[in-house]
């Protein structure tokens, strides 16, 4: 997601105000009202971010669980781990970012930039998420223990590149792709050349679909001089796209052969495929109500490709 509000954020409505960007509702609503702020600052109200952070470790568990109790552990681990750590990853793009968000209007209410949370508090509370997110790193094997340690950089990164590169959303990539190569040796204990071609798809899929999000922003963006791939390539976004689908599709196949996929992974696979082509060929870089709507069929997209692994087990 552009510029300065990035994939972390996870989406807003459609309605009246599209680019109202915080609004207490569902169950946040519900919690007492010391507790919102911190909820909003998790983007606890919008689980399209967690989503997006667990969905390549899903392919990973359906790919390559040695069972099905174990791809369910697993699961249920990555899903609690990826909403607080979608949740930290949160707290640091707004630490950085209150500035900036100020002077957006879809930002602007956010908790920091607000001043509904100071900036202690922010880092405390960061300091606690990122406590709970090794707790559970802790279970895994040693591999995935170092795996998941190394995924910080990038976190702590990407704030920054949208500052001094076109390419922000490519360190959004390696980060949010991060489950891919750590659920794979989560499941085996190692990592090959099967997790790899899952760690790339992932990659070039997050790619393709941030840069979709960022035309929300991209006006806003010029103002403030943040970068984007959705400003670098404009009227050129289309065919930017094709080529990051079609390559993510290529790498999910080259995945699922090496893994040693049963007949059904193929026409399987060929739903999510044709739901990418679909982005490409609806996309409208000055609509941003489309533009959010496209991102936010990448959840259903990403689900069908963990089902067409499961499939290929059959």
């Amino acid at each position: 997601m552009g510029g300065s509000r990035g994939t972390e954020a996870g989406g807003t409505d459609t309605g009246a105000a599209p680019h109202t960007d915080i609004r207490a509702r569902g169950w946040v609503a519900q919690l007492p009202s010391a507790w919102q702020p911190y909820a909003l600052l998790m983007r606890l109200d919008r689980p399209i971010g967690v989503w997006l952070l667990l969905l390549p470790g899903l392919w990973a568990f359906a790919l390559a669980a040695p069972d099905w109790r174990t791809g369910l552990w697993l699961t249920l681990l990555f899903a609690l781990g990826a909403t607080i750590m979608r949740g930290a990853g949160c707290v640091v793009n707004d630490l950085w970012d209150r500035e900036l968000d100020k002077k957006v209007s879809r930002t602007a209410s956010r908790p920091l930039a607000s001043g509904a949370v100071s900036v202690k508090k922010a880092v405390a509370f960061l300091g606690v998420l990122l406590l709970l997110g090794l707790a559970i790193l802790l279970t895994l094997n040693p591999l995935s223990i170092v795996l998941g340690v190394v995924s910080l950089v990038p976190v702590a990164l990407y704030p920054a590149a949208k500052r001094v590169t076109d390419w922000p959303q490519a360190v959004l990539g390696l980060t949010f792709s991060w489950a891919a190569p750590l659920g794979y040796a989560a499941a085996t204990g190692r990592l090959d050349a099967v997790g790899s071609f899952l760690y790339a798809a992932a990659f070039l899929w997050i790619l393709a679909y941030d840069t979709i999000y960022a035309h929300q922003d991209r006006e806003d963006d010029i103002l403030v001089g943040i970068r984007s791939t959705a400003r670098h390539f404009g009227e050129r976004t289309r065919p930017f796209l094709a080529i990051c689908y079609g390559g993510a599709v290529v790498l999910l196949a080259l995945a699922g052969w090496l893994g040693g996929m049963g007949p059904w992974f193929w026409p399987v696979l060929l739903l999510p495929a044709a739901m990418l082509a679909w982005q490409v060929a609806r996309l409208d870089i000055h609509n941003p109500a489309l533009c959010l709507r496209l991102f936010q069929s990448n959840r259903d997209v990403g689900l069908l490709i963990a089902l067409a692994f499961l499939a290929g087990r059959l």
